[in-house]
This record gives C-alpha cells, sequence and structure tokens, in this order.
C-alpha cells in the first residue's frame, strides 16, 4: 500500500509525492503578462508540497483549437523558452511540471463562441470526419456552427508533428513531461471515438485504428523531445446521452489504455465523459451565483449569442447538474479495472474532496489501489496552496464545494478562481489560523 505522501517514478522521473494538481483552465493567454500570471496560478500548489503540477492544456497551433477564452498556445518556441522562469520556480520547491498539450477541433470556440466566430469568420475547425448527424442538427437549429475541415491523412501527420514539436519547446524550456489531454472532447478524444471518427484510411475503421494518432503522437514526442515522461487521459464516454448508440464503452477505454502502455505510454488517467461537452467532466452543483453575476452577464451573451441564447445553455446546465450529481471520486471502479489491466502508474482524478477517498483510492483497507496517484482541479481553485493541509495536517476534507461558480465564468474569458462566499470565508479563516503555512500541525 502506498500513502499519499510516498514518491512516485514515472518515466523515470521521480515525483516526490502522490498528491498532483489536475490540469486546469489557467486563462493566461500569450501576452506580455502570461507567464507571471501561470507562476501566480501554478507556484503556490508546489509551494504548498503538491508533488505534480501539471499546467492546463495549451495549444500546439497558433490558429483556432481553443476550446475556451484564455487558452495559452505553445507553437512558439521563443514564447516557450519564457516559461522556463515557472518551471524553475516549480523546481526551488521540489516539485515536478507537466505541460498538457491540445486542440479542440470540433469543440474549438468557432463552434460556439459567437462573438469570436464573428471576429474569425474564415476560420474553419479540424475535424477527422464529418461531424456526427446530433452536432449537424443543432448546427441546422442555430445552436452551434460548423465550418469544418477534415483532416486528411497527411495532415494527420502534420497535426501529430505539431504535438511533437511542441513537446520538444517545453523540454528546453525545463518541463519535467508531457501531459496529452485526450479526452474532454478535444481532438484525441474525437480520433479515439465511434462517435467522431468516421474515417476510411489508416485513422479509423477499427478500434486499434482510432488508436493510431495516439501512437503517431507518442513517435513524434520521443522523436522530437526524447524519453521524457509521456501520459495520457484514457477516455470512456458511459455518460453520453442514452440516444448516442456508437461510443467508447468501459471495456473500450481499459483495451485502450491496455494499448498505450504497448505504445509506450508512461502512464494514464482514466476518465469517464461524454461525447459532447457537458458537466459530465465538472460535476457538481448548478452555479446560480454565477449565472446570475450582472458583472458576467455582457460576456455571457457574447459568448453565447445573445441573452436568449444564455438563458437556454443556463436552463441546460441546471438540467445537467441534476443528471450528474456529486457522486464522490466518480472514476473509481474505471482506474480500479485500467490498473488491473497495465502495468504503467494509473492517475485519478474527478470528484476526489476528502483524504479519506485518497487513501482507499491508493489502496488502504483491504481493497488493492484503483491508483498509484490522486489529482484534484477545482479544490485549487478554493485553495491554491491545498497541499499543506493535505500533506502536512489533519485535514480530511478540502474546501471545495463542487459548486461550478469558478468554471462557468470561464466561457467569458474570466480568470480560474472560487467565487463562493462561504468558501472564501472558510480560507480566510484557515490563512489566519496558519493552516497553509508550511511545517503547521493544526
Amino acid at each position: 500500500m502506498a500513502t499519499l505522501e510516498d514518491p512516485l517514478e514515472v518515466g523515470g522521473v521521480e515525483i516526490p509525492n502522490r498528491l498532483y494538481r489536475a490540469p486546469l483552465l489557467e486563462c493566461a493567454g500569450n501576452g506580455p503578462d502570461a507567464v507571471e500570471t501561470l507562476i501566480d496560478d501554478l507556484e503556490p500548489a508546489a509551494e504548498s508540497g503538491v508533488g505534480l503540477v501539471c499546467q492546463g492544456a495549451t495549444i500546439v497551433r497558433g490558429d483556432g483549437g481553443c476550446a475556451a477564452p484564455g487558452m495559452t498556445r505553445v507553437h512558439d518556441p521563443a514564447f516557450v523558452a519564457r516559461l522556463e522562469r515557472l518551471t524553475d520556480r516549480i523546481h526551488d520547491h521540489g516539485g515536478r511540471i507537466f505541460l498538457q498539450l491540445e486542440h479542440g477541433g470540433l469543440r474549438s470556440m468557432e463552434t460556439w463562441h459567437a462573438d469570436y466566430r464573428r471576429a474569425h469568420p474564415d476560420l474553419e475547425q479540424l475535424a477527422v470526419s464529418r461531424p456526427p448527424w446530433p452536432l449537424r442538427l443543432l448546427d441546422r437549429l442555430g445552436f452551434l456552427h460548423y465550418n469544418v475541415h477534415v483532416l486528411s491523412t497527411d495532415e494527420v501527420y502534420e497535426l501529430a508533428a505539431d504535438f511533437g514539436r511542441s513537446a520538444a519547446y517545453a523540454v528546453d524550456a525545463g518541463y519535467d513531461g508531457i501531459h496529452i489531454a485526450g479526452a474532454n472532447m478535444g481532438i484525441v478524444q474525437q480520433f479515439l471515438s465511434p462517435f467522431y471518427n468516421r474515417r476510411e484510411d489508416e485513422f479509423g475503421g477499427s478500434p486499434e485504428a482510432r488508436l493510431r494518432f495516439l501512437a503517431v503522437v507518442h513517435d513524434e514526442i520521443r522523436e522530437r523531445a526524447g524519453d521524457v515522461p509521456l501520459i495520457t487521459k484514457v477516455p470512456a464516454e458511459t455518460p453520453a446521452p442514452p440516444v448516442i448508440r456508437r461510443k467508447l464503452s468501459l471495456e473500450d477505454g481499459v483495451e485502450i489504455a491496455r494499448r498505450l502502455e504497448k505504445i509506450g505510454y508512461d502512464a494514464v488517467v482514466p476518465v469517464q465523459t461524454s461525447v459532447t461537452w457537458d458537466m459530465s467532466i465538472v460535476r457538481g452543483k448548478y452555479p446560480k451565483r454565477a449565472w446570475a453575476n450582472e458583472g458576467l452577464r455582457e460576456g455571457y451573451d457574447a459568448a453565447f449569442g445573445g441573452p436568449w441564447r444564455t438563458r437556454l445553455v443556463a436552463a441546460a446546465n441546471r438540467l445537467q447538474s441534476l443528471q450528474y450529481g456529486t457522486e464522490p471520486a466518480w472514476n473509481e471502479a474505471f482506474c480500479r479495472r485500467v490498473r488491473e489491466a497495465v502495468s504503467i502508474p494509473v492517475f485519478a482524478e474527478g470528484g476526489i474532496r476528502e483524504r479519506a477517498q485518497m487513501d482507499r483510492l491508493l489502496g488502504a483497507g483491504a481493497r488493492d489501489p484503483a491508483c498509484d496517484a490522486v489529482g484534484m482541479a477545482r479544490p485549487f481553485y478554493a485553495e491554491p496552496r491545498l497541499g499543506t493541509r493535505l500533506l502536512e495536517t489533519t485535514a480530511s476534507r478540502v474546501l471545495c464545494e463542487s459548486c461550478n461558480n469558478c468554471t462557468v465564468p470561464q466561457v467569458t474569458g474570466a480568470p480560474g478562481m472560487c467565487r463562493t462566499p462561504s468558501v472564501l470565508r472558510k480560507r480566510g479563516e484557515l490563512e489566519r489560523a496558519g493552516a497553509y503555512d508550511q511545517g503547521s500541525q493544526s
């Protein structure tokens, strides 16, 4: 049995403990303050003792591909070189930092963000195949907008090379590993999923062919960046709507993880996610406070195309909050099945909020471990220096209430931060009590 405080080796790199900050949207962009914004967002986790910090999804191309406003692009080696300031700061605290690489594909902003689409009228979405019929229907009804460019075989190879180039820039800047955004409805999941992938070339058809894009990405990263630790999320599309028949089952997800180990990936992160962008990845309460925020109203209307569309999205958000609920550690069973099938480390995240859950996932008690490392995302918005409370004190639960008042405003480009007064009040009380000071023993 491992404990949260035990080190873990991933691809030859030792991580000092098994608590990690899962990828979040930092909203740093690429402007003159981008590096400082990332330092402000990420350094507190490492300072508090978190063993691994995963910088959130960064885009491997200079145009298109962003799934939300404010995403950072890492296609430019000159910009990525500036990020050495960030990696140095993480290393100063004894932590490790992985960079998550992504491209949104059909989930890109030109699909759903009205103002962005008007500002970039000629920008196409990269697509694995022609959009599935439910998405085409939403296009006809005016809820989404598609102007797709289906990737040719040569263009698929070039996109994989972009992942490799960005990984090489990151390694030169001091990043300790690469995290591929293999779920959350981005382009990688679109290659893996039979819902999206109807290709007839070497990248489509069979489950093995749908996995080939990740294999080529692996080869490109190995060729350009060397033997840097390489991990990826592994999706199972179990929360998908019942009308969707072609999707990835849990068994499919386990098989993908098994094949990824053979390809040469160093760790996997199994997650249950839908085939569409919904609350399956941020399960929790309906964020009433966020939707009622008058200061964000103009941003919502700009994103969704007007007041009535904003109200419609908010109503869908309310329904999905009832559908997905707040089941704790909702990926546990999936992680357990994957860990039984592979010998590489398995990372668990999704609704983990209590130290007892973490201990159980790592193998405390009679059951075998479900994972080798435990990650959280939204709790770090609520408590940037959360690691101190979990690793050094007797804290039993994080403050995060999974209320999603932090996530919904991000569609406007607002920074990721906790906006729930009750949580902020409790954090202030803990700060005054010294609970986030290293060496505290409360």
